[in-house]
C-alpha cells in the first residue's frame, strides 16, 4: 500500500472527503493536509505543501483537488522534482504514471463524480512507470527544470 498526501481547496473538499474514505478502505496510509471545510481558502500553500511531502520522501504520491484541478496541479508542478498530472479519466491517469512517472495527481471536484474519481485514483496508484524510452524523456524534463532553476 502507498503513503499518500491529499490536499484540496474549498471547491475540492467534498471529493477529497470521499477519496479519503476510499483510500483508507483500500489500506493506504493517507495524510490529509486540508482544507477541512468548504470555507473559501487559497490553495497554493496547501497544494505546494502536499507536493513537498513527495519530494521529501514522506509520501509516495500526492493528490491535489480543486474545482477544476487546474490551479492545484500548476502549483504542484512549481515544486522542483514534482511531475503533476491533471487527469479526468482512467486512461490519462494510467499514462501519467506509465509514461511520465507522475508523482502527483490533480483532480477537479466540480468535474468528476466520486465513482470516476476513485477509479482514476486507483489507476494512477496501480500503474507503474515503464522506463525505457520514457525514462529518457522524464530525464529531459528534469534537465529543463534544473536549467530554469539555475537561470534565477
Amino acid at each position: 500500500m502507498a503513503r499518500i498526501t491529499i490536499a484540496s481547496d474549498h471547491a475540492g473538499y467534498r471529493l477529497k472527503q470521499a477519496l479519503l474514505a476510499h483510500l483508507k478502505a483500500a489500506g493506504h496510509d493517507v495524510d490529509d493536509m486540508g482544507t477541512h471545510s468548504e470555507e473559501p481558502v487559497d490553495y497554493p500553500p496547501i497544494c505546494a505543501a502536499a507536493a513537498r511531502t513527495v519530494i521529501a520522501g514522506r509520501a509516495d504520491f500526492a493528490i491535489v483537488l480543486g474545482g477544476s484541478g487546474q490551479g492545484e496541479t500548476l502549483v504542484a508542478n512549481k515544486v522542483r522534482g514534482v511531475r503533476a498530472a491533471l487527469c479526468h479519466d482512467e486512461y490519462t491517469a494510467r499514462l501519467a504514471r506509465q509514461h511520465n512517472d507522475a508523482n502527483v495527481l490533480g483532480l477537479g471536484g466540480r468535474i468528476l463524480g466520486e465513482g470516476l474519481a476513485a477509479a482514476i485514483v486507483d489507476q494512477f496508484l496501480s500503474a507503474r512507470f515503464e522506463g525505457g524510452r520514457h525514462a529518457r524523456r522524464v530525464a529531459q524534463i528534469a534537465e529543463i527544470e534544473a536549467e530554469e532553476a539555475s537561470a534565477d
